[in-house]
């Protein structure tokens, strides 16, 4: 099997990357270990909870044990399926901030500031928002829409956050992300648009693009030119070649793992698996990290939160709905507002973010409350903590030993502490006196610094957004694992595509950026000029040195 480009992985980036590369007329081979994306619990956005805990569409990955969450053991779910993540992930569409990217230049990722990403975010995106703007795309392969927030929930929600001092944004993806209110999902006509509906279907239908189910085992390099990728399937090796150029676009977990698996990474840590060293990139697997958020969630005294469809009936009465119309509740993600603000004076831009669901449950669905609640995700954008993806073994069907560092620092227990206590001031506005009852978790006898850091190493879980373990950066610097056009450093034709090239994680949920990087890539690897840089200017709290709203 050849092509002119081996892509390894159909998941955001990857996606977006065939669909590129076939429209401008090259021949693209696909490795997808995962299967098929059809099926109610992907295609369903209410039922996202499934997915993610389906050994069918995920890889089952989980971190080593974290000392600072009380050595608990936390999921990592990376879908293995058509469409990779964003067929399991919440359908959250969240940009990041402008001064994200702008920090990516800072950090060596140049051309990668938010007036060269941009015009990207623009091309990928058909938006259904209120008002046409210079900020939004209209004519892309991802619709972009935003829930009906019926629920009184939603708009107390926003009220509270008003009525607390904080800013209010109609489009938290457009000039102004502070602020309290909608949140836009990556749903069209019912059903949930991974990159799988959005952009793989229509590059496959090109005819240059084709899926080829297997396990990718390491890339083939000879004479310091990746040339094919090994790969296996019902017991049998093959090689599949590239006539231009390998690209990994396999998730910030299993791109690092192949990486070293293929001799590129750490030496001295090859050496302990006995892997011949190609490129020693001591910056492979580093650099990992993540959102951690907890729950706050408080008793509803009106019935009128999803609890009352929590039930069997409920659900298949839903379920139902959604079969034969792709109409009801069945056609959202349930997080329909949102908010961006920032912990305290001296933040230039938001670090903190919730999303507000209108039932109290745990994301992976197994956990209701007994009763009418509902709840903020909260969680602080830029963690210092630092961790690491290695290899276990030489074995490429062995699962990767992965170690966030989660709240290794002091800095992670101060903003939690800030997310709790400033929750629980929005939920104590007047907007929510109509609905309030007790506070379900953590109650309210948590209120010392010791009671909250106590909750939060038993409670705080991950919010699934891994990045930044082969990070662009400059050629020079040693731990740089790509350049800014996504190359793998000292290996010819092979590049990385996903989350794994952030050199820093951004503000929100991570499936936009990393498509904004299979959009990009495209570009570097077909040689094109970059997309005309945006000429806009975010919108920055005027009071941001002396206030946090």
């Amino acid at each position: 099997m050849e092509a002119d480009y081996v892509v390894v992985g159909s998941g955001s980036a990857g996606s977006a990357l065939a669909y590129r590369l076939a429209e401008a007329g090259r021949s693209v081979i696909v490795l997808e270990y995962g299967g098929t994306d059809w099926g109610p619990f992907i295609q369903m956005p209410a039922a996202l909870s499934y997915p993610m805990n389906m050994a069918l569409y995920d890889w089952g990955f989980e971190t080593e044990a974290e000392p600072g969450l009380g050595g608990r053991r936390l999921v990592c779910p990376r879908g293995k399926v058509l469409g990779g993540s964003s067929s399991i992930n919440g359908m959250v569409f969240v940009r990041g901030h402008a001064q994200d990217f702008d920090g990516w230049e800072a950090l060596g990722a140049s051309g990668w500031a938010f007036a060269d990403v941009l015009p990207y975010f623009k091309r990928m995106e058909t938006w259904y928002g209120p008002n046409a703007t210079e900020w939004r795309g209209k004519t892309g392969p991802l619709h972009v829409t935003r829930g009906l927030r019926e629920n009184p929930l939603y708009q107390a929600f926003v009220e509270a956050g008003q009525q607390a001092g904080f800013e209010t944004t109609q489009d938290y993806n457009g000039e102004k992300q502070e602020g309290f209110g909608p949140m836009e999902q990556t749903v069209w006509q019912g059903r949930r648009w991974s990159t799988a509906n959005a952009y793989l279907r229509p590059a496959l239908a090109t005819g240059r693009v084709t899926v080829h189910r297997c396990l990718a085992e390491r890339v083939v390099i000879d004479e310091g030119r990746a040339t094919g990728v090994e790969v296996s399937r019902g017991g049998r090796r093959s090689v599949v070649r590239a006539r231009a150029e390998v690209i990994l676009a396999a998730s910030s977990i299993n791109t690092p793992k192949l990486l070293m698996l293929s001799g590129v990474g750490p030496a001295e840590h090859l050496a302990e698996h006995g892997i011949p060293v190609h490129a020693d990139r001591p910056g492979v697997g580093a650099n990992l990290q993540d959102h951690l958020e907890v729950y706050i969630q408080q008793e509803s005294t009106q019935p009128i939160t999803l609890y009352r469809h929590y039930n069997l009936w409920g659900k298949a009465s839903i379920g139902a709905q959604w079969l034969f119309r792709k109409t009801g509740l069945g056609t959202s993600n349930h997080f329909e507002t949102a908010a961006f603000v920032r912990s305290r004076a001296g933040i230039a831009y938001p670090d903190i973010q919730y999303h507000f669901l209108p039932l109290a449950v745990r994301y992976d669905g197994r956990a209701a409350a007994k009763g009418h609640g509902f709840q903020a995700h909260v969680g602080p954008m830029r963690s210092p903590s630092r961790g690491s993806v290695r290899l276990r073994s030489g074995e490429p069907r062995a699962k990767p030993v992965i170690r966030f560092n989660y709240m290794s620092h002091e800095q992670d227990w101060i903003d939690f502490r800030a997310c709790v206590r400033l929750t629980r001031e929005i939920f104590g506005q007047q907007a929510f006196d109509a609905f309030r009852g007790r506070e379900i978790q953590p109650g309210s006898e948590v209120q010392s610094d010791d009671e909250i850091d106590a909750f939060v190493r038993e409670h705080a879980e991950s919010a699934y957004h891994p990045c930044g373990t082969a990070r662009i950066g400059r050629r020079d610097d040693p731990l740089a694992v790509v350049d800014p056009a996504c190359r793998v450093i000292g290996v010819d034709g092979l590049r990385v595509a996903d989350s794994s090239v952030f050199p820093a994680i951004t503000n929100g949920n991570l499936n936009a950026p990393s498509i904004m990087v299979g959009e990009k890539a495209a570009d570097h690897i077909l040689g094109k000029p970059p997309l005309p840089r945006a000429n806009v200017r975010p919108w920055i709290n005027p009071r941001w040195e002396t206030s946090d709203r």
